[in-house]
């Protein structure tokens, strides 16, 4: 099963009109800024939330920025170097590994900004599950 790099976004825009940006093109176009994680940590992008309800309501940028942050959903960009290889913690191997989408705590990890768009860094036992489907959990 091959990992492949999900087809968006929706809280990592540059410009405020653009609803969806392409998770691989801000991994591979700011891939020199972003962060590498030391020690036990995990770089995490926030699942962001659409524009747009279902019922069609616009929502406001506010919102979205209010939502984004209180966000427990993410894609895991990078894994540090000692995250997962202490065997006492995490006898069963690694919870999570690049490219898998995870839930987390709502304040979990440090939250920092890189163009416009809000990334975390979490502790690599900080991750409580893994998710098959990021749509499948509601804010």
């Amino acid at each position: 099963m091959s990992k492949e790099i999900p087809d968006k976004v929706l809280n990592f825009d540059k410009k405020p009109k653009e609803e969806k940006t392409l998770i691989k093109e801000i991994i591979e176009n700011q891939k020199e800024l972003l962060p590498q994680p030391t020690g036990y940590r995990v770089l995490i992008l926030p699942r962001g939330r659409d524009p747009v309800t279902k019922g069609g309501i616009q929502l406001a940028k506010e919102t979205i920025d209010r939502d984004s942050i209180a966000s427990v959903v993410g894609y895991v960009v990078a894994i540090g170097p000692d995250a997962y290889k202490d065997k006492q913690k995490f006898p069963e191997g690694p919870w999570c590994q690049e490219g898998d989408w995870i839930l987390f705590g709502r304040y979990a990890g440090a939250r920092f900004r890189i163009e416009g768009g809000e990334m975390r860094l979490l502790n690599d036992d900080d991750v409580l599950a893994m998710l098959p489907d990021p749509e499948a959990v509601d804010y």
